[in-house]
């Protein structure tokens, strides 16, 4: 697919000054951000979009390239990073770059531990950033909760240390980049000389080489393993909110740092409750002689059960607010509701004596007028203040 023009997509005047490009993106950021939009596919890309159009334009040099020579000029003018020179572009590039400038945002702490790319030229190469989705019921949601989860991850090699070299030898400095792990190739193009830096193809961008590679691992310095994992919780997350653990994501390479690992949360389906925001909804029922001469019962709630107070002529559909059983508001103070609706049931089958007193309300009600009650939806928006 063809790049938009980056003034286009961030909205944008081509002679915008710093200020209004930092302004635009931060807009288009919290718009699309994954945290807001989870598992929306297309706010992901535009938050991509978004992100590469600004890593460009807040950087003076790269922006007199792309006014000058627009996209082309930035893929063949050693200019790494964010799509634009051709080293690829995904979501936690783009996460990475949004907190570097603006911090967290919607996570409960910066989400990477190092704000440059997964590839340190000149040094060891981090390890692969990983996810897991992990279901919380709403009780564990309510009260917030620690997790132990197993990770299959790559850990370091026990034979070599994680260094790759066989027992009783070491690495050596690369002989084709005196251990910088970088070339530069130089060629001229219709728009004069260009110089170009990429990672060292011999130590692939290392620094370093092995002459003699453990067997176990087969020089990699890594294995596939399984690590347990503490992960906790805090009262009030919802679908989509991720929790960061640094350093456990998979080893680098040959000692290489290790990636990090987001866990997402995913709400369980509860058989009592649906979750709106920070309230919960649920549907009690109640019996004709309770509706209309009212009565005191319980229903559940998350953290055990709540009396209510039913009163004389109450109509099937009503929905009863009680404060302050609902889900902890995240990071903050307060607690969402419970709305309770109520339904009143039509027995199935009647006994005799049932019959006749049902026949005797019949004759009383025959010339009441009766009208219809607001509609379900109607009365949750009412309840809700939507």
């Amino acid at each position: 697919m063809e790049k938009r023009d980056y003034y286009d997509v961030l909205d944008i005047s081509r002679d915008a000054g710093d200020d209004d490009i930092k302004k635009a993106y931060r807009q288009k950021a919290l718009k699309y951000h994954p945290d807001k939009n989870p598992g929306d596919k297309t706010a992901e890309e535009k938050f991509k979009e978004a992100t590469e159009a600004y890593e460009v334009l807040k950087d003076a040099q790269k922006r007199q390239v792309y006014d000058q020579y627009g996209h082309q000029g930035l893929s063949g003018g050693g200019f790494g990073g964010f799509g634009a020179g051709g080293f690829g572009f995904d979501l936690s590039d783009a996460l990475r770059a949004f907190m570097q400038d603006f911090g967290g945002g919607f996570g409960f702490e910066s989400m990477f531990g190092d704000s440059g790319s997964s590839r340190r030229r000149g040094g060891p190469q981090k390890g692969r950033d990983l996810q897991i989705r992990l279901e919380l019921t709403l009780e564990e949601i309510t009260g917030g909760v620690e997790k132990t989860i197993s990770v299959k991850r790559l850990v370091a090699c026990d034979t070599c240390s994680g260094n790759g070299c066989e027992s009783g030898t070491n690495l050596k400095t690369c002989p084709r980049c005196n251990g910088s792990g970088q070339q530069q190739t130089v060629s001229r193009t219709i728009l004069g000389q260009m110089m170009r830096v990429t990672s060292c193809p011999y130590c692939n961008g290392t620094g370093q080489i092995i002459e003699k590679p453990c067997l176990d691992c087969a020089g990699n310095g890594r294995v596939r393993g399984k690590t347990k994992i503490k992960v906790k919780f805090p009262a009030g997350v919802s679908s989509g909110n991720y929790i960061p653990v640094r350093n456990s994501g998979d080893v680098g390479p040959r000692g290489g740092p290790a990636g990090d690992l987001m866990v997402v949360v995913e709400e369980k389906d509860h058989p009592n409750f649906t979750r709106h925001g920070d309230d919960i909804v649920c549907e009690q029922a109640i019996s004709f002689s309770q509706a209309a001469l009212g009565d005191q019962i319980e229903v559940p709630a998350l953290d055990g059960r709540i009396d209510l107070k039913i009163p004389a002529g109450t109509q099937s559909g009503k929905i009863f607010r009680s404060r302050g059983k609902g889900i902890p508001h995240l990071n903050g103070y307060g607690r969402g509701d419970e709305l309770i609706r109520v339904l009143v049931i039509t027995p199935n089958k009647l006994t005799t004596e049932e019959k006749e007193l049902f026949g005797q309300l019949a004759k009383h009600q025959k010339h009441r007028p009766l009208r219809a009650d607001k509609s379900f939806f109607e009365k949750l928006r009412e309840t809700l203040g939507v």
